[in-house]
């Protein structure tokens, strides 16, 4: 059978895939969105807390805001951040205020479910084509096309033409592979520990975050009521010694750690766990191909930028391709390394950032945690300095 031909094929229907689908079918392009999995919304359950949340940037929401997802979420689930507070571990402190920002908040958590939700009807309504429960078999790139084919089930085959392929499959991508972009996750040797927790005294919005001793980073943020979501980057070991706790002892070892600075904490959400690693590529795009999200780069969760990231690229891609004039190959040559030279800096400068700090606070020695705290101390005490660190996250 003659394969179905489109302008663009995504593989993969993550956040960012399920984003950057509408934005492309938007600037004028036929689109279809395939993954191994079904592509559904999770069932709404306001009983329910999602254990997996995002600090989604305001730059990431004006973006969604655009292709009409942001106005889905309800707003009883999303929790505006309007304040940070560092803590190194020595003492010194880093605080960031939306206020000062000139912002309405430094961030929105919101829950992986929810965006999920959000996402998905601007897919049906842009004209997308939705191909789910089907895995990847085959990838073949020809001069003027790829043709992806899919295991539809049994001794079925279906293949995608497309003058363009996205891979959107995650950070260990097979898209990416099967392109020959050969790069293996470097292992932090650290673990993060997700959960949520009811806490009796208010956060006011407030996200928290402690440089440890022991080398792990953790991250308090707010979720709607008397909630909070953490994130524990830990060493391997450490990671799998909170995993085993029972809800309750997790929840006084979390408290404990944070000064009980919020009182006693109830366990709402099981304890989720997700291996750390830093992705750099020699090269993000290929002949008729463009990686996004975490098939493009990894970063260490303690910026809280991962996803932000992920729907940069979607951005700068849709709009490279709207903007595309004359031109009316979307896998040519010249449009995509537009898209990668667009990604370039953001990209790696956020990587420097946050591996860096993963660096930096990760050795036990005196003098170099002495170094550290007056580093930050120093920053807090510099206004100017605070908002340049700042405006790119934000954005």
């Amino acid at each position: 059978m003659d394969p179905q031909r489109f302008d663009v094929v995504i593989a993969g229907a993550g956040l960012v895939g399920l984003a950057l689908a509408p934005a492309l079918a938007r600037a004028g392009l036929s689109v279809a969105l395939v993954d191994r999995a079904p592509i559904v919304a999770p069932d709404p359950d306001p009983a329910t807390w999602d254990a997996r949340v995002y600090a989604i940037s305001p730059g990431s929401a004006a973006f969604l805001r655009a292709i009409g997802a942001w106005q889905r979420l309800p707003p009883d689930r999303v929790t505006p951040v309007e304040a940070m507070r560092v803590m190194g571990d020595a003492g010194a402190v880093l605080s960031f205020s939306a206020y000062d920002q000139g912002e309405r908040a430094l961030a929105w958590i919101v829950e992986e479910r929810a965006l999920r939700a959000a996402l998905l009807p601007g897919v049906f309504e842009a004209g997308v084509e939705v191909i789910g429960g089907a895995p990847f078999v085959g990838l073949v790139w020809f001069a003027d096309e790829a043709q992806l084919t899919l295991d539809d089930g049994g001794d079925r085959r279906r293949t995608l033409a497309a003058r363009l392929v996205v891979g959107a499959d995650g950070i260990r991508s097979w898209v990416r592979g099967a392109a020959g972009i050969l790069a293996e996750p470097r292992p932090y040797g650290q673990t993060a520990v997700v959960a949520n927790f009811a806490c009796p005294l208010a956060h006011h919005g407030v996200a928290r975050q402690w440089f440890r001793p022991d080398g792990s980073v953790l991250a308090w943020l707010p979720l709607p009521g008397r909630r909070i979501s953490i994130v524990w980057s830990a060493p391997d070991t450490l990671a799998a010694e909170l995993n085993a706790l029972s809800p309750e002892a997790l929840a006084a070892r979390v408290a404990d750690a944070g000064g009980r600075l919020l009182g006693d904490f109830t366990p709402v959400t099981g304890p989720a766990t997700f291996p750390l690693a830093l992705l750099k590529l020699p090269a993000t795009v290929a002949h008729r191909l463009a990686l996004v999200g975490d098939a493009a780069h990894g970063v260490h969760p303690l910026a809280g930028q991962g996803v932000n990231l992920g729907f940069g690229d979607a951005l700068a891609l849709s709009q490279v391709l709207a903007e595309r004039g004359p031109v009316t190959d979307p896998g040519t040559p010249l449009l995509l390394e537009r898209y990668a030279r667009r990604r370039a800096e953001p990209v790696l400068a956020m990587q420097t950032v946050t591996d860096g700090l993963v660096r930096l606070f990760g050795p036990p020695a005196p003098w170099l945690s002495a170094l550290r705290n007056a580093g930050l101390a120093a920053v807090d005490r510099l206004p100017l300095l605070k908002r340049a660190l700042t405006q790119p996250a934000l954005r």
